[in-house]
């Protein structure tokens, strides 16, 4: 835990004295960095480490949510530390940033996150414009909390506009600052190459340290990055994942981390089994897609006992391959290395170059490894998701245009689809509420809380009628209705 007694450091002197002067930081990574890869990242170079991103208001509310993701990791090992937190509301970030302050060593606040589900909950990089919330945030949390607040980053295309960014969150108490320089449209497959150049001119702007995130996939990207950018330190996520030993320069054998990896998980229990098998599919990427009938079983088998079978299984099978002097063969597929060694998982350039691009990552570049071609079914190059290209693999058919697609007529009340025949026009959740509110039946959604009601009534009629007659009385039309009808 943090010790409240300490006076709280900043910008470099907290770098040099907490961080111990981390070059090599593994990044914040959702359901990924936990606290077992976490682990096996330090063991082989890493120097920090960050927690998966956080959802404040979710941290506030929920106590389980506190203890399976923070509060239950705590570990002698694991540090230095900083917990990342998503927020939009002051007040929320401060109220979860007080409750993770002494598991922790910084707190960072995520304005970087580029996927749908941000924008849908409007956090990450979808605040970013949105200076005068931001300058608040960081400015609160760095007057009330007892660690210091970082920030993670995108940059925006005008390399000018990003350094005055990276200036307002230094003035507003921001005590380290990483910028992965891409832009928030540089996601899936119009990723592209990060900009060095916005990150060196931050660097140069800004009297705080900065760690780089880009274009990471090997150890001399690490080296070129410092000295090209000047940075303190740089960050890896997806080269991380492929390859824990990134930060020790080597490409070990796949199974060596797999099985480094799963013996570290079983250590420090518990480790939700589908973050398990997440890391899994990274590791061993290259060799599934030989091997396919593993592939499937990786994504079926329910304990971690079979995950670890199925990793064995793989190994077994690269080692008879590598008996048979398959690896000779290998060298000739597009892979810089035989399929089961650590590497790289590059995804293709998008159609244009990416503004303000350079000619670093000239090793990203060589690694020739590509995801497969984004066609549709005609073979015509377009920009679909891996998901997309599945579902339209099914169906041929599938429309994707969503000026194309039907419309549907919404619910009067909270704008979802509304049932074809519900009698109040309504969606099924909003038609169950008004249904028993008002005691009304809706066939189309099978609500029957009249009738319900009715045979209630009924049946009880006839109870207090034998009780005052003593004789039963007879069913009526409804009760005998019901009494042939089977049960809905």
């Amino acid at each position: 835990m943090q010790s409240p007694v300490m006076a709280k450091l900043k910008g470099f002197e907290f770098w040099k004295k907490t961080l111990k002067e981390a070059r090599f930081v593994v990044a914040p990574m959702v359901d990924q960095s936990e606290l077992a890869w976490r682990l096996l990242s330090r063991r082989h170079g890493a120097h920090l480490c960050y927690t998966p991103m956080l959802h404040a208001q979710v941290f506030v509310r929920d106590a389980n949510y506190r203890r399976e993701n923070l509060y239950n990791e705590v570990c002698e090992e694991d540090r230095p530390l900083i917990t990342q937190f998503c927020a939009n509301d002051p007040e929320v970030f401060i109220k979860a940033a007080l409750l993770a302050q002494d598991y922790c060593d910084a707190i960072d606040l995520n304005l970087g996150c580029p996927q749908m589900i941000a924008k849908r909950g409007h956090y990450g990089v979808f605040l970013q414009d949105e200076w005068e919330l931001l300058e608040k945030m960081v400015k609160v949390a760095n007057e009330k909390l007892l660690v210091p607040i970082t920030c993670k980053i995108r940059v925006f295309k005008e390399i000018e506009k990003t350094v005055h960014y990276a200036q307002m969150l230094e003035k507003a108490g921001c005590q380290l600052l990483t910028v992965h320089g891409r832009t928030k449209d540089q996601k899936g497959a119009m990723t592209g190459i990060a900009s060095w150049e916005h990150i060196k001119a931050v660097r140069k702007a800004v009297n705080i340290p900065v760690f780089a995130n880009g274009n990471i996939q090997h150890l001399s990207d690490v080296e070129r990055c410092i000295q090209e950018t000047g940075v303190q330190g740089v960050m890896s996520a997806e080269g991380n994942l492929h390859n824990p030993a990134l930060f020790e320069g080597r490409s070990p054998p796949v199974w060596e981390m797999a099985e480094e990896y799963l013996e570290v998980v079983k250590q420090h229990p518990p480790c939700t089994l589908s973050y398990v098998r997440a890391h899994l599919f990274k590791l061993w990427h290259h060799t599934l897609q030989i091997h396919q009938d593993l592939r499937e079983e990786l994504a079926k088998v329910k304990t971690l006992e079979a995950l670890a079978d199925i990793s064995k299984q793989l190994r077994l099978r690269c080692q008879e391959e590598i008996a048979k002097g398959k690896d000779v063969e290998e060298k000739e597929s597009s892979l810089p290395f035989p399929h089961w060694i650590c590497q790289p998982y590059i995804r293709p350039p998008p159609k244009e170059s990416v503004a303000n691009g350079n000619s670093q990552g000239s090793e990203v570049k060589k690694t020739v490894c590509q995801k497969r071609a984004l066609e549709d079914s005609d073979g015509t190059a377009d920009t679909l998701s891996k998901n997309k290209q599945k579902k339209r693999s099914r169906n041929p058919n599938k429309n994707f245009c969503p000026e194309q697609k039907p419309k549907y007529i919404k619910c009067e009340q909270c704008g979802n689809p509304k049932g074809n025949k519900c009698v109040f026009n309504l969606c099924r959740g909003c038609c169950k509420k008004k249904a028993y509110k008002e005691v009304a039946d809706c066939p189309s959604h099978g609500l029957r809380f009249k009738t319900n009601a009715e045979k209630r009534k009924a049946e009880d009629e006839r109870k207090e009628h034998e009780r005052n007659c003593g004789s039963p009385q007879p069913l009526t039309e409804l009760q005998e209705l019901s009494s042939v009808q089977a049960p809905l």
